[in-house]
């Protein structure tokens, strides 16, 4: 099977985002090529969700642009999985089948494929159980597994460790990493520090709505540009 173009480079120029006539994303340029591991970071009502909801086209920008510009059907090649994922209501292996059934996949095609996933994040044995009766750690691993059975270019995620224990944790981590090493290009936000050191091949700072940095991580944590992420990498509390 032909690989389908890519949809990258993704390019945000000067995009603004208001809300009941507050400005909560204030001018923001940058581009994302294939490759590394991007962390949206900043503090909380920093804009990172609303950022990344801009990126999927969840949400339209006041002013500016979102272009995806390479060549391939963007929608379709996109995923993004929030914080509280939702659950349909029907097996853990239903949920993986219905979205590859509204991506038009065969039936057989999508046996093979929903085991293949379900093995990859831990759910084999869960196949048959309700998904809205998992645990909160074991319904985000679906979420995931629902969007990687889509082979998606890119995906999103919303701090898809926040709240969770730090076994349940590190295994939406690992599932992450391996989506990453399938070729997935990963946009992610967190609010935790140590989770985007293992994590981040570059950071993106937020702060006001305002981007502030994109720079490697090792550079980020080791010589923050700006006061406000200096700080925010010490561990002090920025508003």
């Amino acid at each position: 099977m032909n690989r389908p173009p890519s949809i990258l480079p993704l390019s945000l120029g000067n995009v603004v985002y208001r809300a009941a006539g507050k400005l909560l994303i204030d001018d923001v340029s940058c581009a994302f090529e294939t490759g590394p591991r991007s962390i949206v970071m900043g503090p909380n009502g920093a804009g990172k969700s609303l950022f990344l909801r801009l990126c999927h086209g969840l949400i339209r920008p006041a002013e500016g642009n979102v272009v995806w510009s390479g060549g391939g059907d963007a929608a379709r090649h996109q995923a993004m999985v929030f914080q509280r994922p939702v659950m349909l209501r029907r097996s853990v292996q239903a949920n993986v089948d219905y979205a590859l059934k509204l991506h038009k996949i065969p039936r057989l095609r999508r046996r093979a494929i929903t085991r293949d996933v379900l093995a990859r994040t831990g759910l084999e044995r869960l196949c048959r159980r309700p998904a809205r009766v998992l645990s909160f750690g074991e319904q985000q691993r679906l979420a995931l597994a629902r969007a990687w059975a889509l082979s998606p270019q890119v995906l999103f995620l919303d701090e898809p460790t926040a709240s969770l224990d730090p076994a349940a944790a590190h295994a939406v981590e690992k599932i992450v990493n391996a989506i990453h090493h399938a070729g997935t290009r990963i946009i992610m936000t967190t609010h935790d520090l140590a989770q985007a050191r293992r994590m981040a091949d570059e950071i993106l700072f937020f702060y006001r709505g305002r981007l502030l940095e994109k720079t490697p991580a090792d550079i980020f944590f080791s010589e923050p540009k700006t006061d406000v992420a200096r700080a925010f990498v010490r561990g002090e509390l920025v508003w």
